[in-house]
């Protein structure tokens, strides 16, 4: 998150043409889940802290999308994501796909 907060702005100011598609999946899905499947799934009382930041990323044209097979792992549906958060298949199929329809991964 904090790499895409510092990206996107980065990017804004020097004018720079990019199409950014952030792919959430494994230890780090949890990030996108809506107030009340966070708290469950986190153990806390005060919704997702992220989802301002997620909401934010999105408005300034950030696709965010997450892990089908994270998911399913987890027991999670559609229906406790954040508004606007997309679902691939999986995580690393959709980066092969991504990389050979010429985008470049950045893993922080």
């Amino acid at each position: 998150m904090q790499f895409l907060r510092i990206m996107v702005p980065r990017f804004r100011e020097n004018r720079t043409k990019a199409d950014i598609i952030a792919i959430f999946h494994g230890n780090a899905g949890y990030m996108l889940l809506d107030d009340a499947k966070y708290s469950k799934v986190r153990n806390w009382r005060g919704g997702n802290p992220y989802k301002a930041q997620i909401a934010q990323l999105i408005q300034q044209g950030v696709q965010i999308e997450e892990c089908a097979e994270t998911m399913r792992l987890r027991g999670w549906s559609n229906a406790d994501l954040l508004p606007d958060v997309k679902v691939n298949a999986g995580a690393n199929f959709r980066i092969v796909q991504l990389v050979q329809a010429g985008f470049v991964q950045i893993q922080p």
